[in-house]
């Protein structure tokens, strides 16, 4: 639940640090006295799209961080798989706003994108404000009430999944479609294209084979002269290294004993002429082996240009390109052949996808069916003791092709009035009874979810007398097990919360300053005298306010 709430450079707000109870806190203020700025700075915490222009003072940042205490609430799995350090007993969230507009967000000081900030303030507290109404009259919400009390949680999960493995199966079934189609169209093209290739018959590393060989022919004549050449001054002659170097090795070798340096030198020599004699014996091997002739040279350049030729209509640069689009021909004209077994394997595994998400998408239905049955009589007895004596609700699914949420749209409709037909609430609701009712689906909800905390903005506009006592009553009791805070104009309400809060403006020399305190027992009992009477409160008023906090 909500334990502090503190707001810097918010708005109207300079400096505000307020601690929160548990139970029904009562927040109350003249209008315009800044309790919308409060619900504002609180919305930044669950992640509401940050706007530069509340930024009080542009030479400094705006930050508003709230502290929660999440004993109780199954919430360390959360933490663990989005990295964000865990304490059991509270969680801190800050929002800090620059006046450039730039935010950022953080969870026990650990940075988080607003997807998470989202996703785990939704399991703190959920603000409840007029224009929330509007989603009482769409079918996502209307559905994902009668989900939550059906504990569909686990089998929408399921659900979810298996809708995904459907739509991916039918992707492919499309896909594969239509590259059959775009191939069967192309198939006369694709035979003529394989037949160029495979008929050359190409393997892999001829190219640079043939081209090293052409290299040789082209240069036969130099090859061997020079090769020849080399053989000649290396060991074929009378002058040849070879020989050179056996005889310095001669002349050295009878140095011994007179020239200190003789054996080292006499051994280098001998090493020389070892390497000499091995090269010798490489070039004239090599010499031996050139041969070749212009019927030779005129058969690879042929072949060259069978390869240069296909590279050049497929417009690219080597063999290995040009298996390539062979292989890949191929598999076209494969699959063409084996189209039809292709797609019967995909249908069958879309049509065994759709069973499974049929069998889960009745499940649901079922499950819905039998909460809803459920909900329509509780809500009836909970808009009763509001007032509303006459209410009946009409519930109903219908089938529709398979969503994300299942099968179901569901149609809830409503009537106020004796022997009125229900119809949709747009169609029928005031604003007061829409109010009315969205409590009462809150409170239901309530009991179902947990919840830590749940605010009020101004539920209970358009009502007085009894019912404003009887709606303050349904929030005391939701109070019992979570946290409430309900912003409210009517004394019958704020006479039965806790702790009671007052949100109103301070004048300084220069401006304006929203404020909120937590009021005393004498406090309360003149803010409540005052919501009652007027801007005069008198002694009677006094009484009045004793009377409703049941103050003796």
């Amino acid at each position: 639940m909500l334990r502090q709430l503190i707001i810097s450079n918010y708005a109207l707000i300079d400096h505000l640090e307020i601690d929160f109870k548990d139970g029904l806190s009562i927040i109350t203020g003249e209008t315009g006295a800044g309790k919308s700025i409060i619900i504002g700075a609180l919305s930044l915490i669950l992640g509401q799209k940050a706007d530069a222009r509340v930024v009080r003072d542009n030479t400094k940042k705006t930050v508003v961080e709230a502290v929660f205490d999440i004993c109780n609430y199954n919430l360390k799995s959360f933490f663990e798989e989005n990295d964000i350090e865990f304490d059991e007993r509270e969680c801190i969230i800050r929002r800090e706003l620059n006046p450039s507009g730039r935010s950022r967000a953080f969870v026990n000081d650990t940075p988080v994108a607003s997807a998470i900030l989202v996703a785990l303030s939704q399991r703190l507290i959920d603000i409840h404000s007029q224009h929330s109404n509007a989603l009482l009259l769409t079918g996502a919400y209307q559905l994902a009430v009668i989900d939550s009390l059906a504990d569909n949680g686990a089998l929408l999960t399921e659900y979810s999944g298996q809708y995904a493995s459907l739509l991916e199966a039918e992707h492919r079934l499309e896909e594969t479609r239509l590259r059959i189609e775009r191939n069967k169209a192309d198939e006369e093209y694709y035979r003529f294209q394989l037949g160029q290739i495979s008929s050359a018959g190409l393997t892999d590393g001829e190219q640079e084979e043939l081209e090293g060989r052409k290299n040789i022919l082209d240069n036969l004549s130099l090859l061997r002269g020079n090769l020849s050449a080399a053989c000649t001054l290396l060991n074929d002659g009378n002058s040849s290294a070879v020989g050179a170097l056996s005889e310095a090795e001669h002349q050295i070798a009878a140095l011994q004993g007179v020239y200190p340096n003789a054996g080292e030198i006499s051994s280098r020599l001998d090493s020389a002429l070892i390497e000499i004699k091995d090269i010798y014996e490489t070039v004239s091997h090599d010499l031996d082996g050139i041969d070749g002739d212009p019927r030779e040279l005129e058969a690879v350049e042929d072949r060259l240009n069978i390869i240069y030729s296909l590279q050049q209509r497929f417009r690219v640069e080597s063999v290995k390109e040009l298996l390539d689009i062979q292989a890949g021909l191929e598999k076209s004209l494969s699959e063409i052949e084996n189209a039809d077994d292709e797609l019967h394997d995909l249908q069958m595994l879309v049509d065994k996808q759709k069973k499974e998400v049929g069998k889960l998408a009745d499940k649901l239905t079922l499950s819905r069916k039998k909460a809803a049955e459920a909900f329509a009589a509780e809500l009836k007895s909970l808009v009763a003791y509001l007032g509303l004596k006459n209410f009946t609700s009409d519930i109903s699914f219908e089938p529709v092709g398979f969503t994300k949420t299942g099968q179901d749209k569901i149609s809830f409709k409503v009537s106020f009035n004796v022997n009125q037909k229900p119809l949709l609430i747009e169609q029928t609701a005031s604003g007061g009874e829409i109010s009315r009712l969205m409590l009462c689906i809150k409170a239901i909800i309530a009991k179902k979810m947990q919840l830590p905390s749940i605010i009020f903005d101004e539920i209970d506009t358009g009502v007085s007398g009894e019912v404003a006592n009887k709606i303050g009553e349904l929030m005391r009791q939701m109070s019992a097990n979570l946290q409430v805070l309900t912003i409210t104009h009517l004394p019958q309400v704020a006479a039965l919360g806790g702790s009671h809060y007052k949100v109103y403006k301070e004048d300084t020399p220069t401006e304006t300053i929203t404020r909120m305190k937590l009021l005393t027992e004498e406090e309360r009992i003149g803010e409540i005298a005052g919501m009652l009477s007027g801007s005069s409160v008198d002694k009677a008023a006094i009484e009045n306010a004793k009377s409703l906090m049941k103050i003796k």
